[in-house]
C-alpha cells in the first residue's frame, strides 16, 4: 500500500486548505489516501463538502495538538 499523500494547509484560511486538497487530489491515483492538516475551523465544513462534490470519502476527522484538524480522505477508484 502506498504512503498517504500529505497536504499541509496549517496556518492558511479557507479556501486555501480546499484548494491545496483539490490540487493534490487531481494528481493522486485512484484509491489514494490523502491526509490534510488544517488549522482553520471552517475546514470542518468546507473539506467534507468538497469531498462530497468530487466523490471522495472522508474516512476520519481528528483533532491534534495545536489546533490542528487532521482529515483522512480516500480518492474514489
Amino acid at each position: 500500500m502506498l504512503e498517504p499523500i500529505l497536504v499541509d494547509a496549517r496556518g492558511h484560511h479557507c479556501p486555501v486548505p480546499t484548494l491545496k486538497l483539490r490540487k493534490a487530489h487531481e494528481a493522486a491515483s485512484p484509491g489514494a489516501e490523502l491526509v490534510l492538516l488544517a488549522t482553520d475551523p471552517m475546514a470542518r465544513i468546507d473539506v467534507p463538502h468538497f469531498a462530497t462534490q468530487i466523490g471522495a470519502a472522508v474516512l476520519e476527522i481528528t483533532d491534534e495538538d495545536g489546533g490542528v484538524i487532521r482529515f483522512r480522505i480516500l480518492k474514489a477508484v
